[in-house]
C-alpha cells in the first residue's frame, strides 16, 4: 500500500478546502430555499437503463458494470434523469408545481483537465408542472441570483430557444455547441467529419446565426428585467445549443468573463418535457438548469471572491489530567452558548504545545483552567492575537467572544 494515491480525476480536500467548498455549498441552499425550492436526494446507483438513449452522445461516459445481482447499473451520471425517475415513482406524493434542488455528486468517465473530473458535485434546480415560459425564467433568474449573491461581477445568462432549431440534426447541433470554443472553421470541419458535406454545414450555421427571438424568449426577457436583472446579465444567444440530446424550448448558460476568458459555462439549463413523458409516460412539464460546482469554485478562485462565516471559536486547554473534566464541562459550556469548541484530546500535552497547536489551527482565543481558576471558579480567556489575558466567568468569557470580531 505504500506510495498509493487517489484515482485520476478524484480529488481529497483537505480541511480547509472542504470548509471552503461547505460555505459555498450552504450558501446555494439558502439561495434555493429563498425561492421556495425543496430538497431531495437520489442513490448513486441507478438502473443503467434508466440512462441509456437519455443522455446523448456522451453516453461512452457511464461509469455502468454488473453487479453481484447480475443487474446492470450506472453511477449517477448527473441528477436531472434520477429525478424525472422521482417523478414517476413518487407522482401521488409530490404536489405540483414541484420546486425542488439537489446537491450531489456525479460520474462520468472523461479525460480530466481544468474544471473537468471523475467525481464532482452539481447542484440542480427544477421546476416540474409548469409549461409556461414563466418557469424557464424562474429558473434562469435563480441563477443569476445565485452569482450576484456569491460576488461574481461579470456574469451573464447566454439564453436560446431550441424550436428556432427545428430542422436541424442534432449531430449538427453539437457540432455548433461548440462554437464559441472552437470557431466557425472548427464547427465546419467537425460536422464534416460527422458525415454532412461542407455545403450542408455551413448552411446549418449560417441559419442558426441568423436566427431572432421569438415570443417565448421575449417572456423570458421581461421576466429578467423585471426581476431586477439588467441586459448586462442576459442575452440572446443563438449558438447556445445544449449537447444534451433532451434538450429542448428555451435553453441557456450562464458564463463569467472572470472565469477562462468568459468561454466556459458555469451553470447550464433547458426545457425536457419530452424526457419526462418518455420515462414517466406522463405528459408533466419540466424545466431546470445544472450548476457546475468545481468550476465555481475556480471561478471564484481567479476572481478572488472569498465567502466568510462569522463562526465564533475557542480552543479549550487541557491544563493536566486532573483538570480535565473541568475543561470538558467549560468546552460544553461554550457549545450550549453556539460557540465551536475545540478541547485538547490529550492530557498529558504540555500547555505551551497546546497553545502552539491553537495558534497553527488559528484559534483567535485559547481558554485556561489551572489550579487558580478552578478555585476562583473562573478561566484564564488568552487572546492569541494580541497577547492579551484576562481572568474571567464562562458568562463574560463568552459574551467576549461573541462580541469580538477578530479575522480569524
Amino acid at each position: 500500500m505504500r506510495g498509493v494515491k487517489n484515482l485520476k480525476g478524484f480529488r481529497d480536500f483537505l480541511p480547509e478546502e472542504a470548509k471552503k467548498r461547505n460555505l459555498v455549498k450552504n450558501r446555494l441552499i439558502e439561495i434555493f430555499e429563498l425561492w421556495g425550492y425543496e430538497p431531495i436526494e437520489s442513490p448513486t446507483l441507478e438502473p443503467l437503463e434508466l440512462f441509456e438513449g437519455e443522455i446523448g452522445e456522451d453516453e461512452r461516459l457511464f461509469y455502468k458494470f454488473e453487479d453481484y445481482g447480475k443487474r446492470k447499473v450506472a453511477l449517477r451520471y448527473d441528477q436531472t434523469v434520477p429525478t424525472v425517475r422521482i417523478i414517476g415513482q413518487y407522482l401521488n406524493e409530490l404536489i405540483f408545481p414541484f420546486k425542488r434542488y439537489q446537491i450531489q455528486t456525479v460520474f462520468r468517465a472523461e479525460k480530466p483537465q481544468k474544471g473537468r473530473y471523475r467525481e464532482f458535485l452539481q447542484a440542480d434546480i427544477d421546476i416540474f408542472g409548469v409549461s409556461s415560459p414563466i418557469a424557464d425564467a424562474e429558473v434562469i433568474a435563480v441563477g443569476l441570483d445565485v452569482f450576484k449573491q456569491l460576488g461574481f461581477k461579470n456574469f451573464k445568462a447566454k439564453i436560446n430557444n431550441r424550436d428556432l432549431l427545428t430542422g436541424i440534426p442534432y449531430k449538427a447541433l453539437s457540432s455548433i455547441d461548440n462554437l464559441a470554443k472552437i470557431g466557425e472553421e472548427g464547427v465546419i470541419a467537425d460536422m464534416v467529419t460527422r458525415g454532412f458535406s461542407k455545403k450542408v454545414a455551413m448552411n446549418y450555421l449560417s441559419k442558426t446565426k441568423k436566427m431572432k427571438p421569438d415570443k417565448k424568449l421575449e417572456n423570458v426577457f421581461r421576466y429578467l428585467k423585471n426581476a431586477g436583472f439588467g441586459e448586462e446579465n442576459y442575452e440572446f444567444s443563438p449558438d447556445i445549443i445544449r449537447s444534451f440530446s433532451y434538450s429542448e424550448g428555451i435553453i441557456w448558460e450562464i458564463v463569467s468573463k472572470d472565469y477562462g476568458k468568459g468561454a466556459l459555462s458555469l451553470a447550464g439549463g433547458e426545457r425536457y418535457d419530452g424526457m419526462v413523458k418518455r420515462i414517466t409516460g406522463k405528459d408533466i412539464p419540466a424545466t431546470g438548469m445544472s450548476f457546475g460546482f468545481d468550476r465555481m469554485i475556480e471561478a471564484m478562485d481567479e476572481a478572488n471572491i472569498t465567502l466568510t462565516q462569522d463562526k465564533k471559536k475557542v480552543f479549550v486547554s487541557v491544563f493536566n489530567s486532573d483538570l480535565f473534566e473541568k475543561s470538558m464541562k467549560v468546552s460544553l459550556s461554550f457549545r450550549k452558548a453556539g460557540i465551536e469548541s475545540f478541547t485538547y484530546p490529550d492530557s498529558e500535552t504540555k500547555l505551551d504545545k497546546q497553545i502552539k497547536y491553537a495558534d497553527q489551527k488559528k484559534y483567535a482565543f485559547v481558554a485556561i483552567i489551572g489550579p487558580d481558576e478552578e478555585k476562583e471558579g473562573k478561566i484564564a480567556l488568552k487572546n492569541l492575537l494580541t497577547g492579551e489575558q484576562e481572568s474571567l466567568s464562562i458568562e463574560d468569557a463568552i459574551k467576549k467572544i461573541k462580541s469580538s470580531s477578530l479575522p480569524r
